[in-house]
């Protein structure tokens, strides 16, 4: 397992949170494939991932939970380094043994490896599933799960549910040398990022980041072209990323979604996201997109 996050990534591919950030650690199943026995934990709280300090790095505690009393059973989810790996989710409000550490998943540097930090991901994922799935959407009823699947069925009108993962667009727009860069309220002091949004119905990727565009920003774009995407486990979302042509318009903020956006430099650039976040990824080759 990686012990530190690289400078850079490859690919989208490699960037944490999808599967390839693993390292072949990582071996999903369902919970009904439990084989039993002793195992790891991947303890969730909040946004949190518990760890115990080793000399190596972050590990997951292994043996008897640490925790005797919870609000839901263990869940299994498959091997982690030949080990069965069960979930556990920890309330926020409860307190955690001393040989327990709190590790931020969204710290702008946090202390876990790619694999352990892309596994919590994982874990937070179902999480997120499990607590909106527990009720048929169709007729409200409880569901129970289908064999060696993640989806569950309702046993009153027999509906089947699965997985929802939500798909978004993240783009980076070229104006000549300079890049497009926006900003929320709610972000750190300083720290911009690129135009994205949610998938609207009857969208495809390519319209989805024509409109997030212009009603952010009343920026027209053109020549818009896939990059890759990531997995992006805040809840449930999937990033696809583009780099798009600057093709008219002022910068006007439409929706008051936005607390500003700019054009920037390359060589002025202000605070930006995490290299971990497939943002990052676009705007560190933005020189490169520029060239072609």
């Amino acid at each position: 397992m990686k012990t530190s996050r690289p400078n850079s990534y490859p690919s989208p591919v490699d960037l944490p949170f999808n599967r390839t950030s693993l390292n072949d650690g990582f071996h999903p199943a369902t919970p009904d494939q439990d084989p039993g026995g002793y195992g790891v934990w991947l303890l969730l709280q909040g946004m949190n991932l518990l760890t115990i300090d080793t000399e190596q790095g972050q590990k997951l505690p292994e043996g008897d939970s640490p925790f005797l009393t919870t609000t839901a059973p263990p869940l299994y989810i498959g091997q982690w380094q030949g080990q069965p790996c069960r979930l556990l989710h920890i309330p926020n409000h409860q307190e955690l043994p001393p040989q327990l550490h709190r590790q931020p998943l969204r710290a702008k540097d946090p202390k876990l490896s790619v694999a352990l930090l892309s596994l919590a991901g994982f874990g937070q994922m179902i999480l997120h599933w499990e607590q909106s799935s527990k009720y048929c959407g169709h007729c409200g009823k409880e569901m129970t799960r289908l064999k060696n699947e993640w989806g569950k069925e309702c046993q009153t009108c027999n509906n089947h549910h699965f997985p929802r993962i939500h798909p978004c667009v993240i783009g980076l727009v070229i104006k000549g040398d300079e890049i497009l860069l926006a900003r929320k309220a709610e972000w750190d002091d300083g720290r911009y990022s690129l135009v994205a949004g949610f998938v609207e119905f009857g969208e495809c990727l390519e319209e989805a980041m024509a409109r997030e565009t212009v009603e952010e920003t009343n920026i027209q774009i053109k020549n818009i072209r896939y990059i890759g995407s990531q997995s992006w486990p805040f809840p449930s979302q999937l990033m696809c990323g583009f780099v798009a042509d600057y093709a008219g318009g002022e910068i006007e903020l439409n929706d008051k979604e936005l607390e500003d956006a700019k054009w920037c430099k390359l060589d002025q650039l202000p605070t930006l996201p995490p290299k971990r976040s497939i943002a990052r990824y676009l705007i560190d080759r933005a020189r490169g997109f520029m060239a072609n």
